[in-house]
């Protein structure tokens, strides 16, 4: 059946031709309606459908296994009930109150209703995007950054469909819906380059760097990570990046396993990786292996022995290396065509004579840049591949099957770390004696951590030796490390990409990092309340509750979605040793969520430890007056055990110089563990969930509570400015 929008060319329903374009519905534009009118939906049989949100559900019945009109009866109401509120958008008084709100709606939501696209999410994207540069103009701003996080990511989701949408924007003052010049904006690079996340939160990038002879829909980029160990925060880098510029250039992104190396790779690796590449917000078109290639590269391999591009030798690896660097030529480089397959049958075959062999290419010993001296191509290695088992005894190296797969899987662009700026010429060479198709290579510097360590080598060594628990201990650099340790994807991507795709080299501080972070979860985390076990003091107030009474409070004061908890309030509280030495008689003090009180007596041992208080509400007074407000825990059987556990660098230096041993400067002390109560509400924790303990700091629950004889596991976050108890 034919379809046919009907609209005024003043007001085109950005939202219904969204929808239409969306789902798929063949239709047609009829923009002569007078001004003022209603959309209609014009049907070939002379049925007709009146109203945008009207035809927004039509389109959304009509999308086959699509949930745009809710899941169920809920979701479908809660989408009607925002249908109804989106025309606020249009109104100019209320604009920037309708984004405040939708702002804060949006707070720890991805999408407006449920957990899947909706008609909703279209309807309030064509409200904003429609009023134009009003809201562009916030946009810039990043005044709602809720908002235009779920608006860049709904943008560049369905970025195809929805440019050719904001073509019908009328222009200020024109009356008439005109197509905006996007293809010659794109060409100088003017797209949207948003990094957005599946399902979470993301962040915006503050950079613009243009790709070499790169074309809007044509790029293809690849992440190429070694299944050698867990993505750490150096790849993650590379891996957003990579995602910047496929967003950007609305080309694709390959994740490509470099599997060239089975005594070091595993499928668990490979999990990991995946599950990192998830984690980071990763969209990706494909993943695909090196492994798969390996009968083209092969088949190459043979094809540079036959044009005496290549040779197979049998000089001792030492030797080898000095006589690169002395740009010495291999006895065995001018063997035969013949010599040389023979010696490459027996490198296959992985025998005793072709275990002593390597493929090298023929390229340039006396070349200035020693990668260019006749570099390995193919070495035998007999061990099993995860993926493919025992078929093969000979593996390529990186700087041969790379350049082969770069072209043969038809990347454009590869992003490659300025750690391999002398090899970029080695890179090129290799494609132009294979016939291949030259591809960009573009730097960028790595990213290099104050006293951390990336080299997975290094951090095997830690995970070997008992030093950590595993690749995702909350020590380590890796994105299930710090993620452990409470930090949130959002501000990992925030904080690479405001270093932008600079080339210069980075030796980045944590503190920064974790300030980022602390800003993120600081509006929206629940707060509780933990005393120290060692040396812990009770106050008793004569005048207390003779029977204990609860009341409910907010778990956050400005927070409301962070829900509430019970307190509990008695004539016996329990507060830190700490803030009960520096309490002087006859002092008021203030007792958070309760009110003031006056300490009447001070209680001491032989060493002057403060060991018992007492003394007398005095709830009248103001909060206003006192000098201490402290945390107190009420004196119940309810309260649960804490572990509080706080973690300090690997190593004890913040830079290491080159050639020096990581062993000499490993932290004795990384981790220590702090005993704590806390109140009842604790015990509802979930694994991950990030709370502040009231004067106490950030802490994410990894163990949650399991029964009252095992404590609550509690990870202290770092917030940028906190001094840690290690040092």
């Amino acid at each position: 059946m034919t379809l046919k929008i009907a609209f005024s060319a003043d007001n085109p329903p950005l939202s219904v031709i969204a929808a239409a374009k969306l789902v798929g519905a063949e239709h047609s534009l009829d923009s002569s309606l007078p001004s003022g009118s209603s959309p209609s939906l014009n049907f070939s049989d002379g049925s007709r459908l009146r109203g945008a949100n009207v035809l927004l559900r039509y389109f959304a019945r009509i999308a086959k296994g699509s949930d745009l009109y809710g899941k169920n009866a809920l979701e479908a109401s809660q989408i009607d009930e925002w249908l109804e509120y989106t025309p606020v958008l249009a109104s100019g008084p209320d604009f920037e109150t309708a984004c405040a709100n939708l702002d804060n709606y949006l707070l720890q939501r991805t999408l407006f209703v449920g957990y899947t696209f909706s008609i909703a999410d279209i309807a309030i994207w064509a409200g904003l995007a429609g009023s134009g540069q009003r809201w562009e103009s916030l946009r810039k701003l990043k005044k709602y950054q809720n908002l235009v996080r779920w608006y860049n990511s709904i943008s560049s989701e369905y970025s195809i469909v929805l440019q050719e949408v904001v073509s019908f924007v009328p222009k200020k003052g024109s009356g008439k819906p005109t197509a905006t010049k996007s293809k010659e904006n794109d060409q100088k690079g003017k797209t949207n380059g948003d990094i957005v996340e599946k399902g979470k939160t993301g962040s915006r990038s503050t950079f613009e760097v243009d790709l070499p002879e790169a074309e809007i829909g044509k790029v293809c980029l690849r992440f190429a990570p070694e299944p050698s160990g867990f993505l750490h925060i150096g790849h993650s880098k590379a891996a957003l990046l990579n995602q910047y510029f496929a967003d950007r250039y609305q080309g694709k992104l390959i994740i490509r396993f470099d599997d060239t190396n089975p005594a070091k790779e595993s499928n668990e690796f490979v999990d990991n990786l995946l599950k990192d590449i998830e984690t980071l917000g990763i969209n990706y078109e494909t993943v695909t292996y090196t492994s798969d290639y390996f009968p083209q590269l092969m088949e190459m391999a043979e094809k540079l022995i036959h044009k005496g591009k290549a040779y197979v030798d049998d000089t001792p690896r030492e030797q080898m290396q000095k006589e690169r660097m002395d740009g010495i030529e291999s006895k065995r480089r001018s063997n035969s065509i013949e010599e040389n397959l023979e010696l490459w049958k027996e490198m296959i075959a992985g025998s005793e004579r072709g275990l002593l062999c390597c493929l090298r290419g023929k390229l340039d010993m006396q070349d200035p840049n020693k990668s260019l001296r006749d570099p390995v191509y193919y070495r035998c290695n007999p061990i099993p591949h995860h993926r493919i088992g025992s078929k093969y005894k000979i593996y390529p190296t990186y700087d041969f099957a790379c350049p082969f797969v770069d072209a043969y899987e038809g990347i454009t662009h590869a992003l490659r770390s300025s750690e391999y700026h002398d090899r970029n010429a080695q890179y090129h060479r290799i494609q132009d004696d294979m016939g291949v198709k030259r591809v960009h290579l573009y730097e960028f510097s790595r990213l290099n951590m104050v006293y951390t360590l990336l080299s997975k080598r290094k951090l095997l060594w830690f995970v070997e030796n008992g030093k950590v628990d595993g690749w995702d201990d909350a020590r380590f650099p890796t994105v299930q490390g710090i993620v452990r340790r409470g930090l949130k994807i959002e501000a990992l991507i925030q904080f690479i990409l405001e270093m932008g795709a600079s080339k210069n080299l980075n030796l980045m501080e944590w503190d920064k990092l974790w300030t980022i972070n602390k800003k993120i979860i600081d509006p929206v985390c629940p707060r509780h309340t933990a005393v120290i076990v060692e040396q812990k003091v009770l106050l008793t107030l004569s005048d207390g509750p003779d029977k204990p009474f609860v009341r409910i409070i907010p778990r956050h004061k400005k927070y409301e979605g962070a829900g509430d908890k019970c307190t509990t309030f008695t004539k016996s509280i329990w507060i830190d040793f700490s803030d009960a030495n520096s309490i002087s008689e006859d002092e008021e003090i203030t007792l958070m969520d309760w009110g003031n009180a006056i300490v009447k007596r001070i209680v001491k041992d032989n060493d002057g430890n403060v060991t018992r208080l007492e003394g007398v509400l005095h709830l009248q007074g103001s909060v206003k007056t006192t000098k201490l407000k402290l945390t107190w825990l009420p004196d119940t059987n309810e309260l649960v055990d804490l572990s509080l556990v706080e973690f300090d660098y690997l190593i004890t230096k913040k830079k290491l110089e080159e050639g020096e041993d990581f062993v000499d400067v490993i932290n004795p002390t990384t981790k220590r563990e702090i005993a704590a109560i806390g109140d009842s509400n604790m015990r509802n924790l979930k694994r991950g969930e990030i709370i502040q303990l009231e004067r106490k700091g950030y802490f994410r629950c990894d163990v949650p509570f399991l029964r009252p004889s095992k404590p609550i596991v509690l990870y202290v976050i770092p917030d940028g400015r906190q001094q840690s108890l290690l040092r």
